[in-house]
This record gives C-alpha cells, sequence and structure tokens, in this order.
C-alpha cells in the first residue's frame, strides 16, 4: 500500500491542490523586490544580462512552485475522536493537535485570491491566540463547512472517530445555518460609516514604497537641500503673491490632504465590512462581511464574556456607536468581535440582550473613584513637563519652547479631570459596569458569574493616598475599576465573589 493510501485509510487528508497555485501566488509577492533588484542588476552585465534575468527568473519561479507543492505534501490533517491534529515542516516537521474541549470555534476566511479558485482557509480558535490558534490553508467551502460542524458536534456529544467506518457520515456538507438577521449595513450606511474613518495610511503606504524604491530614482529622494533647489522657483512665485496667496495655498494643501484620508478611510471601511450581516443562529452570533477577503465567524452566545459599546469624536454628535462582544474565540487574532461597528442606539439594545445583558438604565447607581487617583495622575504627567518648560527658560535658544511645555501641562492637568468627570463605574445583582472616556467614551458590560477572578492591586503612591484598583479576571479582555477607596474595594469583591459562587459551572454550556 503506498503513502497515500496509508494516510487515507487512517483517516488523514491533505489540503486542496490548488493550494499549490494560491500559495505559490502569494509567495511571489515576496519576490517582487528581489526580481527588480535582478532587472536592473542584469543592465551591466553586458549580452549575459537578458540571458542572466530570465535564468534568475526561472530559478525563483521554480522555487516557488517547489516550495509551495512541498509545503503541500508534507501538510496533513486529521480529525479524530477527541482533537484536531495537523503535521507539516519539510526541513522541520511539526505535528501539534488541540483537544475539542479547547476549542472556542472554527472561523472561515476567504481572501481575494483563493475566492478565485474556491478556497477558503479555516482557522480553529483557542481563544488564546498566538501559537496554539491552528490554521489550515487552503480547503473548499464545503469542506470548511464540514470541518466547522464536525467540530462543534464533537465538543457538544463526542462519537465515535470522524475517520471510523462506524462513524456517522460527513461526505456530505452541513446545511447552512438559518438565523434571525439583528444588524446589517446597507452601502449607504457603510459609506457613511467610512467617512468617519478617517486615514492616512496610503501617506505611510507610499512613504514605505518610496523608500524601497528610492534607488530607482535619479535623485535623492531623502536630499533637502536638493528640494529646496527644485522648488525655489516656485517658491519665489509664491512668496511674490503675497500672504493671502500663500494661505490659500496652504489651504489647498490641508484641503487635499483632508480629502486624501477621507477616500481612504472609505475605501477601507467598503473594504472591510461590505455586506455586513450579523444573524443570530441556534449555534450562536454568526458574522459575515468582507468584499476582498470574506470572514465567516460564529460566536456562541454563552462565550460571549462582556459588551463594549464606543462611540467616537464626532460621530456622537449624530448618535452613532459601536457594538464588540469580548469572547473567549478571536477575530483575526483580535480578542474583540465587532458585531454592529456603525448603529443607532435604538439597534444596540436588541443585540445586547440576545447576548444576555442589558444596557446601563437612567437610574444606574454610579459611582466615581477618588479624586486622589486623578490628582495623582495628573502630577506624575504635568510635572515633568513643568520641569522640562522651567530648564528651557535657561537657555536663549529653547526660550520659545516653555510656553509650548507648560501648555501642555496645563492640558494634561484639565484632561485628568475630565477624565475623573466622565470615569464611573456600577455594580448590580446581575451586571458589572464601567464607562471612561471624554470625548470619545466606552461602556463595558459584563457578567460577574464568568469572571474568573477579582483583585485588589494597590501600588506604594496608592497605598500611601488610600486607594486601590478592582480588576476583574475577564477572560479574553480586561476589566478594571481604577481609583476605588479600599473599603468600596473590598465590599465590591466580596459581593462579586458570592455572585461566582452562588452558580454551578458544572451546568453551564461548554
Amino acid at each position: 500500500m503506498s503513502t497515500a493510501e496509508e494516510e487515507i485509510a487512517e483517516g488523514w487528508q491533505r489540503v486542496h491542490p490548488y493550494a499549490v497555485v494560491v500559495t505559490g501566488i502569494g509567495n511571489l509577492k515576496q519576490a517582487i523586490f528581489p526580481m527588480v533588484i535582478a532587472l536592473f542588476g542584469s543592465q551591466g552585465v553586458g549580452g549575459l544580462g537578458t540571458g542572466l534575468l530570465l535564468l534568475i527568473l526561472l530559478l525563483i519561479l521554480l522555487f516557488n512552485v517547489g516550495g509551495s507543492w512541498l509545503s503541500w505534501r508534507k501538510l496533513r490533517y486529521l480529525v479524530s475522536e477527541s482533537d484536531v491534529r495537523l503535521e507539516q515542516g519539510i526541513i522541520s516537521r511539526q505535528a501539534r493537535s488541540v483537544p475539542y474541549d479547547r476549542i472556542q470555534d472554527v472561523s472561515i476566511e476567504q481572501g481575494l485570491l483563493p475566492r478565485l479558485f474556491g478556497l477558503v482557509e479555516v482557522r480553529f480558535e483557542t481563544g488564546v491566540g498566538g501559537k496554539d490558534e491552528l490554521e489550515l490553508a487552503y480547503v473548499t467551502m464545503e469542506e470548511g463547512e464540514r470541518l466547522r460542524e464536525v467540530v462543534r458536534d464533537q465538543k457538544e456529544a463526542p462519537a465515535l472517530p470522524v475517520s471510523s467506518p462506524d462513524a456517522r457520515p460527513v461526505e456530505e456538507p452541513a446545511a447552512p445555518e438559518r438565523g434571525t438577521l439583528l444588524f446589517a449595513m446597507p452601502p449607504a450606511r457603510l459609506v457613511n460609516f467610512g467617512l468617519f474613518e478617517f486615514s492616512l495610511v496610503i501617506v505611510a503606504i507610499l512613504g514605505a514604497t518610496l523608500q524601497q524604491v528610492e534607488f530607482l530614482l535619479p535623485f535623492d529622494l531623502w536630499d533637502l537641500e536638493g528640494w529646496e533647489q527644485r522648488l525655489s522657483g516656485p517658491g519665489q512665485w509664491l512668496a511674490g503673491l503675497g500672504w493671502a496667496s500663500q494661505a490659500i495655498g496652504l489651504f489647498v494643501a490641508l484641503a487635499t490632504l483632508a480629502l486624501l484620508g477621507i477616500v481612504t478611510g472609505v475605501v477601507r471601511t467598503v473594504l472591510r465590512d461590505w455586506d455586513f450581516r450579523l444573524e443570530k443562529t441556534p449555534k450562536g452570533f454568526r458574522r459575515r462581511r468582507g468584499l476582498l477577503t470574506k470572514t465567516d465567524v460564529v460566536m456562541p452566545a454563552h462565550r460571549v464574556q462582556a459588551v463594549t459599546v464606543g462611540t467616537g469624536i464626532v460621530r456622537r454628535v449624530w448618535g452613532w456607536h459601536s457594538l464588540s462582544f469580548i469572547s473567549l474565540a478571536q477575530d483575526s487574532r483580535s480578542a474583540n468581535h465587532d458585531v454592529a461597528p456603525f448603529a443607532q442606539m435604538a439597534e444596540l439594545e436588541p443585540i445586547v440582550a440576545e447576548a444576555g445583558f442589558h444596557l446601563p438604565a437612567a437610574d444606574t447607581d454610579w459611582h466615581r473613584p477618588s479624586p486622589k487617583y486623578r490628582i495623582d495622575a495628573a502630577m506624575f504627567s504635568a510635572i515633568p513637563i513643568t520641569i522640562a518648560g522651567i530648564a528651557c527658560l535657561f537657555f536663549e535658544q529653547t526660550e520659545w519652547i516653555a510656553p509650548v511645555l507648560f501648555a501642555i501641562a496645563l492640558f494634561e492637568a484639565v484632561r485628568q479631570h475630565f477624565l475623573w468627570h466622565y470615569e464611573r463605574h456600577a455594580v448590580d445583582a446581575t451586571q458589572i459596569l464601567t464607562r471612561r472616556g471624554w470625548l470619545a467614551p466606552r461602556t463595558t458590560v459584563a457578567s460577574p458569574m464568568k469572571l474568573h477572578s477579582v483583585e485588589i492591586a494597590q501600588g506604594p503612591i496608592a497605598r500611601r493616598r488610600g486607594y486601590c484598583h478592582l480588576v476583574f479576571g475577564l477572560a479574553g479582555g480586561t476589566l478594571a475599576f481604577n481609583g476605588l477607596k479600599l473599603e468600596e474595594a473590598e465590599a465590591m469583591r466580596c459581593g462579586v465573589l458570592e455572585s461566582i459562587a452562588a452558580v454551578d459551572f458544572a451546568n453551564l454550556p461548554r
């Protein structure tokens, strides 16, 4: 029996053969820079330049195709009765196994290139990120759906080995999950969202690209004196027009930069959140989005640890908010799941209720931290800046910096006051709530029974000043009440621990 037949008999499988092509094309992006160097380097070799260039390009192509084929040949996976196994590696072999009780969920991601071949990437999420995540690239969409359903069924009711002839048949893909639509963003809403997502990332990308290819330019890109000489003519012409024309030129430059940032924000938002849909299915919350890279993530409701409602400096004027879940499972290596990134508060309330939480009521008994906490924070941030400003007064060349530093210190003191004024926390019978932020406030709501620990932390200054920090152990995120009075923190900790102790975790869903 051949090796391939032995693998099939044992239940091992390989990813789709088209993965060789997708991986090879993806690896060619890393070879573009060496190919450009070879192109320009071959020009000085004389008559052998063309032949040498073709040889180098052929070697690069063969290296990519051969490496992709070897990687595909040496990669295999197995979904057994107790875990998911993956073996890969050409020179150094790696064998990984993730038990079902550690898998939080199985997400499916489909980039533009894999979509052209009908392939997807399957990610088995453990909720801790890093090397503990297990990724399988690339399989067909049907195989991805089958793997997700098999893993969920095995978690809920372990049965015979999936590879066993007596196990339930899994050849047919699972039927699509039908659910109730909770939130969606039509194109008009999406463009409106993009207007608030101002971004100058394109400027950084252009700068990095120019830095990589500056050796191809006929001049030094970072030669300031050279640029002054090139712009000396237009600069003198602009200076001759007077201050009004110069102000108009500056306004046009800033408007162009602002327009570039707005367009970039709209494009990024449309690419990321196109056809955004959040549904409640029997398996949990299912979120799908993406234009070029499509993602399909399911978040079981009982694994939602907390919900966070946030807004921005500008969007809050029009009542726009975002809602994200802090979950054990992860989405693209981020612990927070955006489930309604651009919605009105009335649209968020049903989603929060489906997750088992409720937004703060008007009569919520909010508490502020100790004023000493923010006073200390203001002193530790403003005093060093003030000292630096005083030092600048003793040097003639830096006298003009002192007023700027004094203004920054004053702003920091005012900022700490407003942070204290808007920072609040509350604990009721079923929830823990915290609200932070001055210009862009964020409210986090968590359930006491989903906390792992409650810790009172005090540094040397906090201990001397009589306040502390109450830190809650929350899987998938962090939650803390800062600057509490010690007696208040101890009372809250006792109440939360009693709520945790009253829950029989053996009866909770896995």
